[in-house]
């Protein structure tokens, strides 16, 4: 068992290694777009749509009932096999790398977005409480699996432009498939944690906000 988990460790580490640029680059989008999320809550002058934005996802979170997890839980997982398709299908194309570095920018800008609303609202000390249990705590798992799964749209594009043989095109569509199966997995973990776990945290903790 723990050479298996060796094994593993070795195989990401040699593949971030190997694609070290990718990965700066597909970073380097994402950390943009939470730059853009947090300048546009700086330079939005009306302030009250930014409160009701928070406070409305407060109050649904409030309300959410026992009965009602299976639900959020199904329209998450739904969202994100949605998103991981849209990543896939775009990845396969070679026009369709913008697609998913946009994809990749607008996750990071929501982020940042939601992130600032947070501290803006609620102020510094309850926000780092909030974005702690309701954001990063899926984010940990969702975030790295964006990243792997834009890095391995990047691949698939330089090996096509590097080689077009039908062979080398074909091995290299299936080897983005598998890692998108995997990403997809990963992502309904990230969906069961923030149903599952972020979910019941701040509807134990959501009367000191």
């Amino acid at each position: 068992m723990q050479k298996k988990k060796n094994e593993i460790c070795t195989i990401i580490k040699n593949d971030i290694l190997d694609n070290a640029k990718s990965y700066f680059i597909v970073a380097i989008i994402f950390i943009v777009g939470i730059f853009l999320g947090v300048m546009l809550i700086n330079q939005t002058e009306d302030k009250s749509e930014i409160k009701n934005y928070i406070n409305t996802y407060i109050d649904e979170t409030k309300s959410l009932q026992n009965e009602n997890y299976f639900k959020e839980l199904q329209k998450d997982i739904k969202n994100n096999i949605i998103l991981v398709i849209l990543i896939w299908f775009a990845g396969t194309t070679i026009i369709g790398i913008p697609i998913v570095l946009g994809v990749i920018l607008f996750r990071g800008f929501c982020l940042g977005y939601t992130i600032a609303s947070c501290v803006f609202t609620l102020g510094r000390i309850k926000a780092l409480i909030f974005i702690g249990i309701s954001i990063l705590l899926q984010n940990i798992i969702f975030i790295p699996a964006l990243m792997i799964l834009g890095v391995s749209s990047i691949k698939l594009y330089k090996s096509i432009i590097k080689d077009r043989r039908k062979e080398n095109i074909k091995i290299s569509i299936i080897k983005h498939s598998l890692i998108s199966i995997i990403i997809l997995i990963s992502l309904i973990i990230s969906s069961v944690v923030k149903i599952g776990i972020s979910y019941r945290l701040i509807i134990n903790l959501i009367k000191y906000f």
